[in-house]
């Protein structure tokens, strides 16, 4: 029989022991391995079965051990111990606190999905792991950051095998009273409330729930209420699902609904409010339409409230390719906006333009919600320095006459948090050679010269560490493929194999991440045999262990994983070669330490940075990579190895993966497994020994997620909070009545001569050139641009590299045309071909930089397809 209706009874703790409930709800538990461990004791098995959920395990563990406990002096002293600990992380001063200057008093921080942690499954990959420990570490440095996300009641799915091999996805329904979370709630004890208008007279609304991480608060917007109409209170149902006009809701609801939920939350804590929001991906674009609304409700106007809004905005692209950008059809978008829907005062069309593909092969039938993250920010960023690169080409329409080097979206490498994803025998070790404080901050706040130390490690250490990892691992992998098996319909005497399976003392490579076709999971595949000679090689053998989850509408990415799964099935390679369903936080904890080499060969440049290598690099192991995402950026042979790339326009996807396959294979014959199993004269593998270390002291502190926010404090946050605080009515207003004015007058300015003192087309180095330049500035004055003379050295075509900018100042003018006179002086500091031109740049106090506007004018012949068409 089914019950008609559910309900959680929550645990009534002894007196003695209500801080075990605080630190329950406070999932800070998560990465504190003093926490983790006060739990585990309460009870042992109780903790295990319950997946090391401190919420679920307080609901089950039997009422006469909480009595035992609650008189346990030993324990009562830790739960203490425990509670201080907390209660003087959540309070006292960290990094952020001891920083001059005046920083954001308070950031808030959208995502569409956030992994905490395994009890709070939220995430479905990437994105999500890197949101939540993007949090975890503004926790760790003090920084007062706000999470905004939506709880979805399915989360992500879970993953299982059909007996062939085809993934098979379930959706367990989460009770948000039995996840470790807290209703948000108005002073007279009712549950807070948003709500957002849909066509038709429908109404959109959602509770919100409140997950505490560290210090952090992370915002939770669930529209399961009974308020809602069915439709509506499936908005939340599933991370990703559903279909167009179903993904529109929860962005408009993450976003717009996101603000509200922030801006109720600051008035019923008193929490600062925000200065800056960060937009984590395209998602969530929506929050600067609500926020100009707001702003358009106090009394400006909506270009004035944009100008506002853009200098407080942050926003961050993960996808190096448009087909990974959510684009809706614009007349979805504008049934949802508008008379009879969301923000009726503000003109449709406005909200249509912010989406609007302008650029040269842009469809403008389409709203790209990345073009209206970039429309709505004055700062964007990649997240690896070649991911910044390739954001730039592939955003420059929205620029145009500029290079794309000067596209002003920069970059901020991707981080891991290293107290989440470190073994606690790999953070021991670190503790003994470095000492407690400093392998704290080493974890943390980052820095070099606190990693230095983990350069001295006895290589005996080392080794017995990998081997202890290993060996976990490998009890692991039997339980879990013992269990998949099962799953799959096998019985006891089909299963005898597994007991064998993988071997402590072989080299272990790790391959686990989504599967979509561009990480090509099964490349190792592509010449059978000859991995199976690796995998079964009498002295240097190798095994691999193997995870990730296809999109449930992907039935390409189904099809990689069952021709995986079909050839570890295979008896002559099974103990050699395992896949593991349901990849997630929990095995993942798992994975990354015991692994020697970690695998990454995605089609390069589509992995914008790719961070599962980064969390096994900290557990001593090494990486073996394309050069793309974070390893092209930090790859150096002393700490691993790059596999060589194919990735010529003109290469034929099939020869492609045949050529960087034998890659792949000749480096883990010729120089990765002989050096794991060379021996030196103390019978240790001295240089493998070597790279561990190295990847420890050389690779630790760069691919921490600490590294990661300090750098977004001081590069975006603040610049953000500053351009913030300078935006006020009158300023936005300014700068929203000169943008309007240089646009409509940019079509008249124009570079009509250039000469120079040089007499010939050869100079000394070190010479300086006189240049003396006419433009043409219609109705404009000087005071509203800058005339540069742009250099550097020239390519075969004319193309300046290298360029270097600088500006020229009015000599004269204007004429009775309105021309005016710029000279200056151009400085050849280089050698080799050189070359210059001229251009002419909007000019403002308050610009983030003269690209911003989009607006250029160069020599005749120079000006670009669609130069002055940006909409900014």
């Amino acid at each position: 029989m089914k019950a008609i209706r559910r309900l959680t009874v929550r645990p009534v703790l002894p007196d003695p022991l209500r801080p075990l409930s605080d630190l329950a709800r406070n999932l800070r538990w998560s990465w504190h391995p003093e926490t983790r461990e006060l739990f585990r004791s309460v009870d042992p098995g109780c903790w295990s079965a319950c997946g090391a959920d401190p919420v679920r395990l307080l609901g089950t563990v039997p009422p006469a051990r909480l009595a035992e406990l609650a008189a346990d002096p030993g324990f009562l002293e830790r739960l203490t111990a425990a509670a201080d600990d907390l209660a003087r992380y959540t309070g006292g001063d960290r990094w952020y606190q001891e920083q001059p200057g005046r920083l954001p008093a308070a950031v808030a921080y959208f995502s569409p999905e956030f992994g905490i942690t395994a009890a709070l499954p939220q995430y479905s990959g990437g994105l999500g792991i890197l949101a939540g420990d993007h949090l975890k570490s503004a926790s760790d440095l003090g920084v007062p950051l706000v999470g905004v996300g939506l709880l979805y009641r399915h989360g992500y799915f879970r993953q299982s095998l059909s007996r062939d091999g085809w993934q098979q996805e379930t959706y367990p329904v989460l009770d948000p009273h039995e996840l470790p979370l807290t209703l948000l709630e108005e002073a007279d004890g009712t549950p807070a409330r948003v709500a957002l208008a849909l066509p038709g007279g429908r109404e959109l609304r959602a509770r919100i729930w409140l997950a505490q991480v560290g210090r952090v608060p992370l915002l939770l917007l669930d529209s399961d209420v009974e308020e809602n109409g069915p439709g509506e209170r499936g908005v939340t149902d599933r991370l990703y699902g559903g279909g167009s006009e179903h993904r529109l809701h929860q962005e408009m609801l993450l976003g717009m609904g996101g603000v509200r939920a922030v801006r109720a939350y600051c008035r019923l804590t008193g929490h600062p409010a925000p200065e800056v929001f960060h937009t984590n991906e395209g998602h969530a674009g929506f929050l600067g339409l609500e926020r100009i609304a707001e702003l358009c409700d106090e009394g400006l106007e909506f270009d004035s409230a944009l100008e506002a809004v853009r200098a407080g905005t942050v926003f961050t692209t993960h996808t190096p390719v448009p087909a990974g950008i959510d684009r809706f059809d614009r007349a979805l978008v504008a049934r949802h906006f508008g008379p009879g829907a969301e923000l009726p005062r503000i003109d449709v069309d406005r909200v249509l333009r912010l989406g609007t593909e302008t650029y040269p092969g842009g469809e403008p039938q389409l709203f790209n919600m990345a073009v209206m993250g970039l429309r709505l920010a004055q700062r964007a960023n990649g997240v690896s320095l070649l991911h910044g690169q390739v954001s730039r080409e592939m955003f420059r329409g929205l620029w145009p006459g500029f290079d794309a080097a000067e596209v002003p979206i920069t970059s901020v490498t991707n981080g891991v948090h290293a107290p989440t994803w470190v073994a606690p025998e790999v953070l021991r070790l670190g503790v003994r050679q470095a000492g407690p404080r400093r392998a704290g901050e080493a974890l943390t706040v980052g820095g070099s010269e606190r990693w230095d130390a983990l350069a001295g490690l006895p290589a005996g250490d080392v080794w017995e560490l990998r081997r202890t990892l290993r060996a976990r691992l490998v009890t692991e992998v039997r339980e879990r493929l013992r269990a998949s098996w099962r799953q799959r319909g096998a019985g006891t005497a089909e299963l005898g194999w597994i007991d064998e399976a993988l071997d402590p003392d072989v080299l272990t490579i790790g391959f686990a991440r989504r599967v979509p076709s561009y990480k090509r999971l099964t490349l190792m595949l592509h010449d059978r045999e000859r991995l199976t000679n690796l995998l079964l090689h009498p002295e240097r053998p190798v095994q691999i262990v193997v995870a990730g989850k296809a999109h449930p509408a992907d039935d390409g990415g189904k099809r990689l994983i069952q021709d995986l799964v079909r050839f570890a099935d295979d008896a002559r390679v099974r103990h050699r070669i395992v896949f593991l369903p349901d990849y997630g936080m929990g095995m993942a904890r798992k994975l990354y330490p015991g692994c020697d080499i970690w695998l990454n060969n995605p089609l390069r440049p589509l992995e914008a940075c790719g961070t599962s290598g980064m969390k096994a690099a900290l557990n001593g192991c090494l990486n073996l990579s394309v050069l793309d995402g974070w390893w092209d950026e930090w790859f150096r042979p002393d700490f691993g190895w790059a596999i060589p790339t194919a990735d010529g326009p003109g290469t034929d996807p099939d020869r492609r993966d045949a050529m960087e396959a034998a890659a792949l294979y000749d480096l883990l014959e010729q120089r990765v497994a002989p050096r794991f199993y060379e021996r030196g004269e103390s019978g240790l593998p001295d240089r493998w020994i070597e790279m561990v270390r190295r990847t420890l002291s050389l690779l630790g502190p760069k691919v921490l997620a600490g590294r990661m926010v300090r750098e977004y404090v001081e590069r975006l946050y603040t610049p953000a909070a500053e351009a913030h605080r300078a935006m006020d009515a009158d300023a936005a207003r300014e700068l929203a009545e000169w943008k309007a004015r240089v646009r409509a007058a940019w079509p008249a300015v124009r570079v009509e001569h250039v000469e120079t003192s040089a007499a010939t087309a050869t100079a000394e180095l070190g010479t300086t050139l006189g240049l003396r330049v006419r433009v043409g500035l219609g109705d404009l004055v000087p005071d509203d641009v800058e005339v540069q003379a742009v250099s550097g050295r020239v390519d075969s075509e004319d193309g300046i590299t290298d360029a270097a900018c600088v500006p020229l100042k009015p000599a004269g003018g204007p004429d009775l045309d309105g021309r005016w006179v710029y000279e200056g002086p151009l400085a050849l500091d280089r050698t080799g071909p050189f070359g210059y031109t001229v251009r002419v740049l909007p000019a403002h106090r308050l610009l983030a930089s003269g690209a911003e506007p989009g607006l250029v004018a160069l020599p005749a012949g120079e000006q670009g397809e669609a130069a002055g068409m940006l909409m900014r």
